[in-house]
């Protein structure tokens, strides 16, 4: 069985139900509550039959002797499918909430990521988290702002528009004038090259002493780049509402598998994992419990998207991490919508 087209109407109408209770609840739920659902168009005999076929199919399950019966994550994967077969949509009130909280109004790329996180996280109730693998944008502008007696504030303006500022430490005998022969050094033959790329450039004309600075200032543009340059080299995540997860676990061996996720998430090398999965795929990706080893045990989903930048190139990955039974049908959009702001606004 390949989806939920492969069910006949009446199957795939009792799976809906029981995956939408399930979403609601977290209980089982049984024949006669169906039937009750459905108008009792449908007698709880018949259901029962029908509920048997789907758990010989591998669709539900029964959690104890007698009691209703639950989806599998087989069973859940089948009907979050036909949710992107049909697709959905925000509410305006929610469509207005993602829009405010995002509004770049002068932040930077990381305080719009940060923000974007929250927002989800508050509107889903999940845990959100975005993933940023290191950029390398190319220099639009570059700065060196004396502070006070040594030190300066080193203003970047890259590709895509984002501003960072750093601070950096200098000798106290600096004069004013070498900050200002650093700038215009850089902007002018550096101007659409990487950090790396200029950081590279610099350190080998020091190194065969062909620079045209002076020694103090090219330590300055030295130390300036390699501030810049610097940071974590597999990129960066940000998770925000990790204590909206755990208000959905009672045991304490629960409470140990979500650690376990998140200590797993934070591994350069899983989370960049995920980045590829999703960058590869189009549109949002769902990985509902086993099917990602990250969320084997932990009985959680991840609902992620891909942003992109201007030349439609993945630059990272946003969405939330919830409980198996989170409200997909409400929550993929939310994430679809907010990945495509983030493409908008770092545009």
């Amino acid at each position: 069985m390949s989806g939920i087209g492969a069910l006949n109407a009446r199957s795939r109408e009792i799976l809906q139900q029981i995956v939408d209770t399930y979403v609601e609840t977290g209980e089982p739920i049984g024949s006669r509550t169906i039937s009750r659902r459905l108008g009792e168009v449908l007698s709880p005999a018949t259901i029962r039959n029908v509920m048997a076929d789907l758990e010989e199919a591998g669709l539900l399950y029964a959690p104890h002797t007698s009691a209703g019966r639950l989806p599998t994550e087989r069973g859940l994967r089948i009907v979050v499918d036909g949710l992107l077969e049909i697709g959905g949509d925000l509410s305006e009130e929610e469509r207005g909430k993602i829009d405010s909280l995002l509004a770049a109004n002068g932040r930077g790329y990381d305080e719009v990521l940060d923000e974007a996180t929250r927002a989800l996280a508050g509107l889903s109730s999940c845990a959100g988290l975005v993933i940023s693998p290191k950029s390398e944008p190319s220099l639009r502008h570059i700065e060196f702002v004396p502070l006070a007696a040594g030190r300066a504030l080193v203003v970047l303006v890259n590709e895509l528009g984002l501003v960072e500022n750093r601070v950096i430490e200098l000798p106290v005998d600096l004069p004013a004038s070498a900050l200002v022969q650093a700038t215009n050094f850089l902007n002018t033959r550096f101007h659409g090259a990487s950090l790396d790329q200029a950081l590279k450039s610099i350190k080998a004309e020091i190194e065969h002493r062909r620079i045209e600075l002076d020694e103090l200032t090219a330590r300055v543009v030295e130390d300036g780049l390699a501030l810049l340059a610097g940071g974590p080299d597999d990129g960066s995540l940000i998770v925000r509402g990790q204590s909206r997860l755990l208000e959905d676990v009672s045991a304490v061996e629960d409470l140990e598998r979500i650690r376990l996720l998140f200590d797993q998430l934070e591994q350069k090398q899983g989370m960049l994992k995920l980045l590829q999965a999703t960058g590869d795929a189009d549109g949002v990706q769902i990985f509902i419990g086993a099917e990602n080893q990250l969320f084997e045990h932990t009985g959680c989903s991840m609902i992620l998207s891909p942003y992109r930048d201007t030349k439609k190139r993945v630059v990272g990955a946003i969405g939330v991490i919830g409980p198996t039974r989170m409200n997909y049908a409400r929550i993929i959009p939310m994430v679809d919508y907010t990945a495509r702001l983030i493409g908008r606004v770092i545009g």
